[in-house]
């Protein structure tokens, strides 16, 4: 079995491009905190907006899906799954909800991970939720004639257990020490984690409740109000690439997780400037506040487009507002019901 140091990290040379995103994370999330303080009714808003793209965006990823307003239904815990997609996306809700409100408490060990995937499983009928692997899993992928063929190998089911003990005990060391930014440590946890690929299903989804997990717990929050699986799921052929790139000589410890980490990075840093958009728009009067979210899109934009960018404001008073500026000759309306955007003129 392959070992893991993650104290190794502090002997790397990193490039420009890393260091530059260390040192636009840290300077972002001084500013989220500040406004943390000053907006706080705001901020209620996007994070239930960010829990709703994000259960929608990490599923879909692994091709689960619902329709918008059962989603919605889903998430307000106002209907029960019709299907096993349903059931998928009702387990991601329970976890990430957890996630989010219970961070503090949920330190990284083995048996930590086995009950978040057990939660992530617990509306299916699958009987593996909570347990690893018992069988041999492979991450593959299909060419354009159709043909499926092995990306990589995991670790096989005996040695399973054991590596998730030691990644867990290798990023508690590593970050416990402080020598390292976790800003680093994290994606290079992810990576082997995703190596590993302990689970029969959900690795995918672990992989991204576990970014935010440490993210949070190293005060990194900002998963709260923008949902990076989001993020990952509109740049998700580059995240296969990041992903590919980093596992080659990943058994024989020949690996270079740098693809990777730059991956994660700057999904982070796309997050924060998307939050500091937000909060900029939503300082304004409420009128203005849509017109400033308008300013903000480029093309077509939707209803919800616009309710996203204004957490502050009613659905009622969106509508309103686009009428208005639709009458005023200040955008354009097309289509109509469910299929109607609108455009500036």
């Amino acid at each position: 079995m392959r070992r893991f140091d993650y104290t190794e990290l502090e002997n790397k040379t990193w490039d420009n491009e890393v260091i530059n995103y260390l040192s636009l994370i840290h300077e972002y999330k001084g500013k989220q905190s500040a406004y943390a303080q000053q907006k706080p009714h705001e901020l209620e808003r996007l994070i239930e907006i960010a829990k709703v793209q994000s259960t929608e965006a990490s599923n879909s990823i692994e091709g689960i899906r619902t329709t918008e307003t059962r989603l919605r239904q889903l998430m307000s815990e106002r209907t029960t799954p019709r299907n096993r997609d349903e059931k998928e996306i009702a387990g991601y809700r329970d976890a990430l909800n957890i996630v989010h409100e219970s961070f503090e408490y949920i330190p990284l060990t083995p048996n930590y991970i086995l009950q978040l995937h057990k939660i992530l499983l617990s509306h299916t009928d699958s009987g593996f939720g909570g347990n690893f692997k018992n069988v041999q899993n492979y991450i593959s992928a299909t060419d354009e004639d159709g043909n499926r063929f092995t990306l990589f190998t995991p670790m096989a089911p005996y040695e399973t257990p054991e590596a998730i003990r030691m990644i867990c005990d290798e990023y508690n060391r590593a970050s416990g020490e402080g020598r390292v930014d976790p800003l680093l440590i994290i994606p290079v946890f992810i990576h082997d984690f995703l190596c590993v690929h302990p689970f029969l299903d959900g690795n995918g989804r672990m992989s991204r409740l576990l970014t935010t997990l440490l993210l949070y717990r190293a005060g990194y929050e900002i998963g709260k109000y923008i949902s990076l699986e989001a993020k990952i799921a509109k740049n998700k052929d580059a995240y296969y690439v990041a992903l590919e790139e980093s596992q080659a000589g990943w058994h024989e410890m020949q690996d270079d997780p740098t693809s990777f980490i730059k991956y994660l990075l700057g999904t982070i840093i796309a997050a924060y400037r998307d939050f500091d958009e937000r909060i900029q728009i939503v300082s304004s009067t409420s009128i203005d506040t849509v017109k400033n979210a308008i300013d903000s899109k480029l093309g077509k934009f939707t209803k919800r487009d616009i309710l996203e960018l204004c957490p502050s404001l009613s659905s009622s008073t969106v509508e309103r507002h686009l009428k208005k500026l639709t009458a005023d000759g200040y955008i354009v309306k097309h289509g109509s019901g469910k299929n109607t955007f609108y455009a500036k003129k």
